[in-house]
């Protein structure tokens, strides 16, 4: 891992920017490396992954269905777009969009975070509606992780660079109308 301290951050200006590079083997993946950079001023943070070969853009899908299932690897770029059809979220690379290494129950708690704060804001709002939508959709992940119910995790990668480490993943050419060139 390489490591340098005290670069110029390119949001606040302050030399407090940390650069990080690590290379991984992932099984059943390949040789990858991993960037970070993390600014103790302002908090800034950016992280993407890459493989060390090159990968043809591709979409993978996975079905969550029972505990062991939240244990598998997965690898997402900066520029995949992830979905999870039975919570009608997705989560769209944009300027700021990082890449990581995780496990799918890790992925899926970035989901369960971000409609937890949903529901909080719809209950500060006395919103019933949208928090109705919330607890229901909480409900759905909270079965999902006990086992008793299932969520399909979809990676669209125009770089290639993401991956499900599992058999059960289903990896298919992305369509060129999704890929960005």
């Amino acid at each position: 891992m390489d490591k340098i301290d005290g670069e110029k951050c390119p949001m606040c200006g302050e030399k407090k920017l940390t650069l990080i590079e690590d290379e991984q083997d992932i099984p059943y993946f390949g040789k990858t490396f991993i960037y970070s950079m993390q600014c103790s001023n302002c908090g800034f943070f950016k992280s993407d992954v890459e493989a060390a070969e090159t990968k043809e853009p591709c979409k993978i899908t996975f079905k969550v269905e029972k505990e062991a299932d939240l244990k598998v690897r997965l690898v997402k770029s900066s520029e995949a777009k992830v979905t999870i059809p039975e919570l009608k979220a997705d989560m769209t690379p944009g300027e700021n969009s990082i890449g990581f290494v995780s496990n799918t129950e890790g992925l899926i708690d970035k989901f369960e975070k971000i409609i937890q704060g949903e529901k909080k804001a719809a209950e500060e709002e006395d919103d019933a509606a949208v928090k109705t939508r919330a607890k229901n959709l909480l409900k759905k992940i909270w079965n999902a992780k006990c086992g008793e119910g299932a969520l399909t995790i979809i990676i669209e990668d125009p770089s290639g660079n993401s991956a499900i480490i599992s058999e059960k993943a289903v990896v298919e050419p992305l369509k060129p109308k999704k890929a960005k060139k």
